[in-house]
């Protein structure tokens, strides 16, 4: 079973976020202003979410090559081919780049997603043959990805195919020779939307084309592409990139264009299939209700199935393709179940040496059996139960194994991998990633020796010191501040995310009640330690730490638990562990 609380075993350290002196509120509510000042709010403009001061798409590298290139292939009526990508973040850009094309006064646009078992990730040449042969394309467009993909831009030319990349990937040492590359973290690139999911990187480059057109007196430079937001704040979410200033804007807006009933019909699908209410979609129902579904297209099928849903016209349409991307879901989740069992098995066995704890820091786990589209959540489900980085391989062909890692809070997992890359050469087929992910291949005969090198690069980074994992809280609450109101207030006020956390506390209570629930869940009634205040609380995925009537450390957060029509308070409870009443 999964464990999304804390194992009682585990090491724990609780602190509290440092909340400096302003000169001014930045809320009118003082709760809400200690969160934001907190989170290095210092103005009550920098939480208006207009789109008037976002930073302009001009010094985004390469802008102007993208946008001459895009305009002559408009103007020539040439065959234009995005090139996505098989996640949410993919999803939503390809949907994105064809809508907005669309709008910008482009006939000739067609869009493929590589499959994931069959072509691997990103433009690669098998991908361009399959752009020549079946779609006649006379450019192509990569949307989240393209930084990496050198082979792939260099058998384009052999075609006399440009391409122009838009992506956020960090960069390789070397890159492709498209005509144009689009990244804001490229080296040396001055943008400061350095956060951008692919989904905002290709929205900034429709807006850069809108701006060209309005120059040119175009009758497509009024193209509404605020309309895209809805997309925009879904791939951004889903692809748990950081939540600076201008990613809040772009959610904020996406978001209450969903609440106002300014989506389209894929969207109402995918919420209605989700159990979850446009007029209170909040960051969490996409990161835990569309997200997930329209990555189990790419995880278990075809990716295209979540575009085609994305970008249907009607609700009726819509909801066939939702039913089917739900139904993936379920069985996503079903391989997913299965493949957690097995690898709760494997730890065991590592467990049952006594110095398997002391000694790991980073963790190999190998079935070749495994499903390729799930290792990744396998991985990420195994680092949040062991807080140690995390590698779960299956079989890729014959002679290899394919990897996914998921690190955690101080380990950057690709410079992990580039450490072993530099300290034994061919050791590692191919890899990439970021800090809190990566991907790699590497011969089956190495996993035992790559294991050894993965724990000493770990470890390394670690400085020999095992991690303890942490929860940063927004310190105590009183009485009156554990109320309705606020659970409200901090669910709509804030697109809370990566890198803007939503707020989380911690208190003593005494438990009065608490009863099992649902798959493996404990509903709770807690007493207030300062007060009689007496509230229900929800502990997902945990099982009792203390009897009734004893006292508990709790962090949790202020939920609106919305049943019936009506509102009421619970405390969501994160982490609880036994202790004496203070």
């Amino acid at each position: 079973m999964s464990y999304t609380g804390t194992p009682p075993s585990a090491k724990v350290a609780i602190r509290q976020r440092e909340v400096p002196q302003l000169n001014e509120s930045v809320h009118e509510n003082a709760l809400l202003h200690r969160i934001l000042a907190a989170r290095g709010i210092r103005h009550r403009s920098e939480h208006n979410f207009s789109l008037a001061d976002i930073p302009s798409p001009d010094t985004l590298p390469d802008i102007e090559q993208a946008v001459e290139r895009l305009l002559r292939a408009r103007d020539s009526g040439e065959r234009v081919l995005i090139v996505g990508d098989y996640d949410c973040d993919g999803a939503t850009s390809t949907a994105v780049a064809m809508l907005g094309l669309e709008m910008l006064g482009f006939r000739q646009l067609d869009y493929v997603v590589p499959s994931r078992f069959h072509y691997g990730y990103g433009l690669s040449p098998p991908i361009v043959e399959l752009a020549v042969d079946s779609y006649q394309a006379q450019l192509i467009v990569t949307v989240d990805n393209g930084v990496a993909s050198v082979e792939g831009v260099n058998h384009a030319a052999t075609h006399s195919i440009d391409v122009v990349v838009t992506d956020h990937h960090l960069a390789p040492d070397e890159l492709p020779a498209a005509v144009a590359l689009v990244n804001p973290n490229l080296p040396g690139a001055t943008f400061e939307g350095i956060n951008l999911a692919g989904v905002g990187v290709i929205f900034y480059t429709l807006m850069a084309l809108r701006s060209r057109l309005k120059t040119l007196d175009d009758k497509h430079s009024k193209a509404p592409l605020v309309q895209l937001l809805d997309l925009v704040a879904i791939g951004t979410v889903a692809d748990v990139v950081p939540l600076d200033n201008l990613n809040r804007k772009l959610v904020e807006q996406g978001l209450r264009r969903i609440r106002t009933g300014h989506t389209r019909p894929g969207v109402l699908a995918l919420l209605d299939v989700a159990g979850k209410t446009p007029e209170r979609i909040s960051t969490q129902d996409i990161g835990f209700g569309i997200g997930p579904r329209l990555n189990a297209a790419g995880r278990i099928d075809d990716m295209r199935l979540g575009v085609r849903c994305l970008m249907s016209k009607t609700l009726e349409d819509a909801r066939l393709l939702a039913d089917e991307l739900n139904a993936l879901n379920e069985k996503r989740r079903r391989i997913g179940s299965e493949m957690e069992q097995e690898a709760v098995e494997q730890l065991a066995q590592l467990n049952r040496n006594s110095t398997h704890n002391e000694d790991t820091f980073g963790i190999c786990l190998k079935n070749e059996l495994w499903h390729q589209g799930v290792i990744g959540i396998l991985a990420g489900r195994l680092k949040l139960q062991e807080n140690k980085p995390v590698i779960v391989f299956t079989e890729d062909d014959a002679d290899h194994l394919k990897g996914s890692a998921r690190s955690i809070a101080g380990v950057h997992i690709r410079d992990a991998l580039q450490n072993i890359v530099a300290r034994h050469p061919g050791l590692i087929t191919k890899f990439g990633g970021h800090a809190m992910a990566a991907g790699l291949t590497l011969p089956k005969a190495s996993f035992e020796c790559f294991a050894a090198a993965f724990n000493d690069a770990i470890k390394q980074q670690l400085n020999g010191r095992h991690s303890i994992r942490e929860y940063l809280t927004d310190g105590s609450l009183s009485t009156g501040e554990r109320t309705l109101e606020n659970a409200l207030l901090l669910s709509n006020s804030m697109p809370w995310g990566q890198g803007f956390e939503a707020p989380v506390f911690f208190d003593q209570f005494r438990v009065l009640m608490q009863k099992a629930v649902g798959k493996g869940h404990l509903k709770m009634q807690l007493q207030a330690a300062d007060s009689e205040q007496t509230l229900d609380a929800i502990a997902f995925n945990q099982s009792p730490v203390v009897a009734n009537r004893e006292w508990v450390q709790v962090v949790y957060s202020l939920d609106a638990n919305y049943f019936r029509d009506t509102y009421t308070l619970q405390l969501q409870v994160q982490h609880q562990q036994a202790c004496s009443l203070r």
